[in-house]
């Protein structure tokens, strides 16, 4: 077991999946000589050579839709495009052409395609670079999407995906690259789309995903001091999402919170409540209640851009008013 930084994670399972298969090859923006937006490919150029590390010029559609080929021909090619507000460029190789080629062809063509991206709201962007568009991508039959919160999510699930026959976005939060955290590269990981309990709790379950897991363990240590037990769930995939887990969770506590940075209107959190209200109806004493980001672009004013997004002191005080309208001793 080591320490090491989400970048340092994700760096470190590229580095092994390219020594242990020479079919697996690296291609985007500044990923060669500059070693990548956030480092993750800092180093592997050097080690690997020109052929299997490739910059490309600006041109998102193009360089995923050589992915595409690519893994038609049998190869791993890992795309690392910038930040997920590019990657509406390449929109139609994604949802027109990586999602659709294995099922039109009979599964003829394999599809052993991964992505990079970064999302989500980070520091003082602007509107255009702050884009949460998991949604976007939920929404189409045969991408999975990965989230992983942790350095140790970020090392496996990206090796996963890259072993993976399916074309599969890992989503990385922005503002997560130079968190910390203990890393096991030994061993059988987890399956890649399970969910897993963060921290366990009695009053109510808070279901979240990527950076808002950590505002959620915050917020739980928060409201432990209230006497009031707030268990958390990483749902570390959006598509396919693990239920199961979520429901078990529900089923114990009765209440429940989702809390996402997507904006609250048709966002993944959206579609997470009507599963669970359809899954777990019966057991709840009260609806399920969202807290999520703004529904308006976000602003650059470091103070604006910090109150369109959920953050611990919101949580708490969903979580507080969801506990005390079940008329539970809080």
């Amino acid at each position: 077991m080591t320490e090491l930084l989400y970048w340092q994670a994700l760096n470190r399972a590229l580095d092994e999946e390219m020594a242990q298969d020479d079919k697996v090859f690296l291609l985007g923006e500044d990923v060669g000589l500059y070693g990548g937006t956030y480092r993750v490919s800092e180093g592997l150029l050097a080690k690997y050579g020109e052929w299997r590390v490739r910059d490309t010029p600006i041109s998102e559609n193009s360089f995923t839709g050589l992915g595409v080929g690519a893994a038609m021909l049998g190869l791993r090619p890992v795309v690392e495009i910038m930040t997920i507000n590019f990657a509406l460029l390449a929109l139609d190789a994604l949802v027109n052409m990586a999602s659709k080629i294995p099922f039109m062809s009979g599964g003829q063509f394999p599809m052993a395609l991964t992505v990079r991206m970064p999302g989500g709201v980070a520091k003082q962007l602007g509107a255009q670079h702050s884009q949460r568009l998991e949604h976007t991508l939920m929404n189409v039959p045969g991408l999975r999407i990965v989230v992983p919160a942790t350095p140790q999510d970020a090392y496996w699930q990206l090796r996963q995906a890259i072993r993976s026959d399916d074309p599969i976005i890992v989503l990385e939060h922005e503002l997560l690259y130079f968190r910390k955290g203990e890393v096991v590269t030994s061993g059988s990981p987890l399956p890649i789309h399970a969910a897993v309990i963060r921290r366990p709790g009695r009053d109510l379950t808070c279901i979240a995903y990527s950076r808002m897991v950590e505002v959620a363990l915050a917020a739980a240590e928060e409201l432990a001091r209230d006497g009031i037990e707030m268990e958390v769930i990483d749902l570390r995939s959006l598509s396919p999402v693990d239920w199961e887990p979520c429901v078990q969770s529900i089923a114990r506590t009765h209440r429940a919170l989702v809390l996402e940075e997507d904006c609250r209107f048709a966002g993944a959190g959206a579609e997470i409540v009507a599963t669970m209200q359809e899954r777990c109806f019966y057991f709840l004493d009260r609806p399920i209640q969202r807290t999520a980001g703004l529904d308006l672009p976000t602003p650059f004013a470091a103070e604006l851009e910090s109150a369109t997004i959920p953050n611990v002191e919101r949580t708490c005080q969903a979580a507080r008013d969801l506990v005390q309208m079940s008329g539970a001793n809080a």
